[in-house]
């Protein structure tokens, strides 16, 4: 919804039904108390995140659109982690995991191995990719129908496994 003088407001642009279940999850984790103190700070940082991205965007956000945000937000997470493991500071590793796990809540379930290797054939089928070469092509049919579902990384590395070399 836009103000008289074009600004968005702001609560009544997060995509409605994941902002209705972040509205209660906020309220459920702030009624925990000293329980629920992560998944509040998580959901906050969620929802400031959607907010930015549907101001950026000057509109509503789709519930795809707001799925990727929240990936995107849970694979900042998860990169953070990688590294602060990688240099010795698993207790920031380990609080960042459970951020993840309160982020992955709001996400669609993600692909399994088979699954994504069926649409990966279909995909290799559809451009007649024949060598590694042609790894975009494939990667770029495959990712429209896994948005949100399946991290690119993961993608990319089952693409080469299924593709000859040149």
């Amino acid at each position: 919804m836009l103000y008289g003088d074009g600004r968005l407001s702001g609560v009544a642009l997060l995509a409605a039904s994941l902002e209705d279940r972040l509205t209660q999850d906020m309220k459920t984790a702030m009624k925990a108390g000293e329980a629920g103190k992560l998944d509040l700070s998580v959901i906050r940082l969620a929802r400031a995140a959607l907010r930015n991205a549907t101001i950026e965007k000057r509109q509503a956000l789709s519930d795809d659109e707001a799925a990727q945000v929240v990936a995107r937000q849970a694979k900042q997470r998860r990169e953070s982690a990688e590294e602060y493991a990688r240099l010795g500071r698993p207790d920031v590793a380990e609080r960042l995991k459970s951020e993840i796990a309160v982020l992955e809540r709001y996400l669609p379930q993600p692909l399994s191995d088979d699954e994504l290797r069926a649409i990966i054939a279909q995909a290799i089928a559809e451009t007649g990719a024949t060598s590694r070469r042609e790894l975009g092509k494939v990667v770029g049919r495959v990712m429209p129908r896994t948005r949100g579902r399946a991290d690119g990384k993961r993608v990319n590395e089952l693409v080469n496994a299924l593709l000859p070399e040149a």
